[in-house]
């Protein structure tokens, strides 16, 4: 159980164990399930030096109760970010306000979330690299000095009012560091970095994602799943409730290895984690390139991918599994693609 504080000021009690769903639950059961989220740093699997001191920070600001310190967290998407700001909202016992950097238009809407916060509240903005500059800097006085000043009229005629703010704490997450202002990053005082997930740890987020969506996993089924995951929560949740509904379908009543193999293979995914854009990305760069090196703009032309969809969901994967180097003239395959693209494809041999 967790202490927790309503929109209405209120205050009680909430289970943080998820339902499990059953054959024999009722669709309005089924609609009331909660998300899927880890809601406690002990529940919060992978990731172990960043939850051991997120819960140091967290512990130390209630003894003293303070705010938490400003925090950032990077990383590639679908790592848990947002998942850690929800944590730690709930370990300190307040509120969490959740937003993201294109939502914040200008500082009107700043201002209407800054003022709406309580003490000690946690203020989420996601894509916090997609701030506008002027919104940005409202930030500054609002992150150091806990105010916010507020421009009233135009011209020579104008006053600016400073309204004071409870203390807060502002939780940023990006997963373009690079993107970020200096003045703007220097003001966060916990900085913290999210890294691609072992396969251990992913099957462990299966086993408990299929358990609580009623179709558990064997051991061996979950570690099918996990190590080809790209690495990534987010993407072993969505792959586990693909799997399932194929499971449900079918008549299975748990995920075994030899299910979850088949079912991949429907999903296209491979052995080895890559989806469909993985592979056009390697066959696009050994075929149309000879391996490379190419500039990131003449390879999202070639196969009609967003630029940003290449470099913050394919790439880094290709990257950190040795598929791919970046080299300052651009990407180029390894032998690794090359031998992946032979025996792994669709028309390729081996498989």
């Amino acid at each position: 159980m967790a202490r927790v504080r309503h929109d209405d000021g209120t205050e009680g009690h909430v289970s943080l164990d998820p339902p499990v769903l059953d054959a024999q639950q009722t669709e309005e059961d089924r609609s009331a399930i909660v998300s899927l989220r880890p809601t406690s740093f002990a529940d919060y699997v992978g990731q172990r030096g960043l939850v051991d001191k997120m819960s140091v920070y967290v512990e130390a600001a209630q003894q003293r109760n303070e705010a938490l310190d400003h925090v950032l967290l990077h990383g590639p998407p679908g790592l848990g970010k947002t998942t850690m700001a929800v944590i730690i909202a709930k370990e300190m016992g307040v509120r969490l306000h959740s937003t993201s950097g294109p939502a914040v238009e200008h500082k009107g809407i700043l201002a209407g979330l800054l003022t709406g916060m309580g003490p000690r509240e946690l203020l989420f903005i996601d894509e916090i690299h997609r701030l506008s500059p002027t919104v940005e800097e409202s930030l500054y006085s609002a992150m150091e000095d806990g105010r916010m000043d507020i421009p009233v009229g135009e011209g020579s005629s104008a006053v600016t009012h400073s309204i004071a703010l409870p203390p807060f704490t502002l939780v940023g997450a990006t997963t373009r560091t690079a993107l970020l202002t200096a003045p703007l990053r220097d003001r966060f005082q916990i900085i913290e970095s999210l890294e691609f997930y072992n396969d251990d740890d992913l099957a462990t987020i299966v086993s408990r994602t299929s358990r609580i969506l009623g179709m558990p996993a064997t051991p061996e089924g979950a570690f099918e799943v996990g190590r080809r995951s790209r690495g990534t929560p987010r993407i072993a949740n969505r792959l586990t409730r693909r799997i399932r509904d194929f499971c449900q379908v079918e008549g299975d009543h748990e995920v075994s290895k030899e299910s979850a193999a088949k079912h991949l293979r429907r999903l296209q995914v491979d052995d080895e984690g890559l989806n469909a854009i993985d592979r056009r990305v390697l066959t696009t760069i050994l075929n149309l390139f000879g391996g490379g090196p190419v500039g990131i703009d003449a390879l999202s032309a070639s196969i009609g991918v967003p630029r940003d969809t290449l470099e913050d969901v394919n790439e880094p994967f290709l990257l950190q599994r040795g598929f791919l180097v970046r080299t300052p003239r651009g990407r180029m395959t390894t032998e690794k693609a090359v031998h992946h693209v032979v025996t792994a494809t669709p028309g390729g041999r081996g498989r």
